[in-house]
């Protein structure tokens, strides 16, 4: 290095240090747990065994049981989304009787 760019080099560790050191003590990095709510209902009634099967591992029952009733459209585009947005493992045969079962159960009038 040329003796030029030595006050350089020392001013520019002056000023940077002291940046990265605040930042590494202003971020705090912890461990969380999350509980996620499980009544341990089930779907209840007929028809409920696709629904049991797949809705189950990231939804309470009471949690989608508790949802404003909406067309039956409306529900084939909720578990579409959920399986094409958020890769819910939903084999193609159990969507319709997923999706009956809402509508029978929490379908707009």
């Amino acid at each position: 290095m040329s003796r030029k760019m030595l006050p350089l080099a020392l001013l520019m560790v002056a000023v940077l240090a002291p940046i990265s050191v605040r930042t590494e003590s202003l971020i705090a990095l912890k461990s969380v747990t999350v509980d996620i709510p499980d009544s341990g209902e089930m779907f209840p009634g007929p028809g409920s065994d696709a629904i049991n099967n797949n809705c189950l591992a990231c939804h309470s029952a009471d949690m989608v049981l508790n949802q404003p009733a909406v067309p039956k459209s409306v529900w084939q585009a909720e578990v579409t989304k959920m399986i094409q947005n958020y890769k819910a493992p939903v084999s193609e045969e159990d969507v319709a009787a997923i999706v009956d079962y809402l509508a029978r159960t929490k379908a707009a009038e």
